[in-house]
């Protein structure tokens, strides 16, 4: 029997704590707009449980991750996703250093953000019950993202994964998308940014829980609030776009077939990636426990997942992979819908291929983030690897 359930925790810290826009020093913040939520979608047939878990912050790594699996009952931790939305309004995960070499990062605060999500985790597997699956893909309309860099180089595809209740009422709405949730990139405030707003309007439209999982959004997917004046870099513009991508989700969704025994699969494997020396000592002062390191970073190792649900696939990206990497991943996968959840159980910067990196100067910026010139092509080469040597989803969903 397949089953499914969700549930969710508020993680807003509380006074506020400063806030990270990326890999620099934070910003403090005097109001919020919006909760900080984790949302998680946890699904189970004969022996295999997956949980799916999104968190409201700029990435989450794998030593945070860790400490939520030793928490967790009834799920291995293999079997727990965990992508960040990569908010850049919430605090930092990291510890990046400013200029002085000094860090906002409140160890104390992740540690209780941990145990939060553990419980949630835990407190969906105990809500399980008898349910049925509907997955569509379909293009996102309206104004919602493009690319800074190349405007139209970017995946208008919005992948839905919906359980339904025995009564047929949603229990959850999974949205993949590839956008960066940045409009109040440069405002003083705690927010969820865009990804609030989405999780409101599900709710409000009773889709059940919302849960977004990013997807390639590198190189630089972002919101699209351009003006002839300008970015309007406003909550009103969160609503809109958040709105509006949930409903495009829930319509794309809607008039999927329902699969009511979808098949789980779940398998993972390590990957290794080089660092390049310029990288790699940044990486020695980015978290506190290894700040006072002797050498440099030289290679890091992460997991990579694959999981087959009904008639999709889905694989996990630990960074924010360009497009065109997308576009190939998702290309070469076996699903009727390919799925690529970015930014999960680690996030290790831009990924691009080896002949983007360092090319021209339009990719000054994401070269300069990118742990090795090798890094997309060990992605992609894994990444197939790993599709080809294991079974393929079912067709027509069951």
């Amino acid at each position: 029997m397949f089953q499914a359930a969700a549930s969710r925790c508020v993680v807003t810290p509380s006074p506020l704590l400063p806030v990270t826009s990326g890999a620099t020093a934070c910003r403090p913040a005097h109001k919020k707009l919006g909760e900080l939520e984790a949302r998680i979608a946890v699904v189970s047939s004969e022996q295999t449980r997956i949980a799916f878990v999104s968190v409201p912050f700029l990435g989450f790594p794998a030593r945070l991750c860790q400490k939520v699996y030793e928490k967790v009952s009834g799920i291995p931790p293999e079997n727990i996703l965990i992508g960040a939305t990569h908010c850049h309004s919430a605090p930092d995960p990291y510890g990046f250093p400013d200029h002085e070499g000094n860090y906002d990062v409140d160890l104390a605060y992740l540690d209780a953000t941990c145990v939060k999500i553990a419980e949630a985790i835990n407190a969906a597997v105990d809500a399980l019950q008898p349910a049925v699956l509907k997955i569509a893909t379909g293009e996102a309309q309206g104004k919602l993202a493009y690319n800074f860099y190349a405007p139209e180089l970017f995946d208008p595809r919005c992948h839905v994964i919906q359980a339904l209740g025995s009564d047929k009422s949603p229990l959850f709405t999974l949205v993949n998308y590839a956008i960066h949730p940045e409009v109040l990139l440069h405002q003083e405030v705690c927010s969820p940014d865009l990804v609030g707003p989405l999780y409101d309007r599900i709710d409000e439209l009773q889709g059940g829980v919302g849960v977004f999982m990013n997807s390639a959004q590198g190189g630089m997917i972002t919101a699209d609030i351009r003006t002839p004046d300008g970015d309007r870099e406003e909550w009103s513009e969160c609503v809109r776009v958040g709105r509006t991508l949930a409903d495009e989700a829930l319509r794309i969704v809607g008039e999927a077939v329902e699969q009511p025994e979808p098949r789980l699969y779940v398998t993972s494997h390590s990957l290794l990636f080089p660092v390049d020396e310029r990288i790699g000592a940044m990486l020695t002062l980015l978290h506190p426990e290894t700040r006072f390191a002797e050498s440099p970073v030289q290679e890091l190792e992460t997991r990579q997942h694959l999981v087959n649900i009904g008639n999709a696939q889905i694989l996990t990206i630990p960074g924010e992979a360009l497009p065109n990497i997308g576009f190939y991943l998702k290309r070469n996968m076996r699903g009727e819908h390919n799925l690529l959840f970015g930014l999960t159980n680690d996030a290790f910067g831009y990924i691009l291929a080896r002949v983007d990196y360092d090319s021209f100067a339009r990719y000054e910026y994401i070269t300069e983030t990118c742990m090795h010139e090798e890094m997309g092509e060990i992605l992609m080469q894994e990444s197939l690897r790993l599709v080809q040597t294991h079974p393929e989803p079912e067709k027509g969903g069951g």
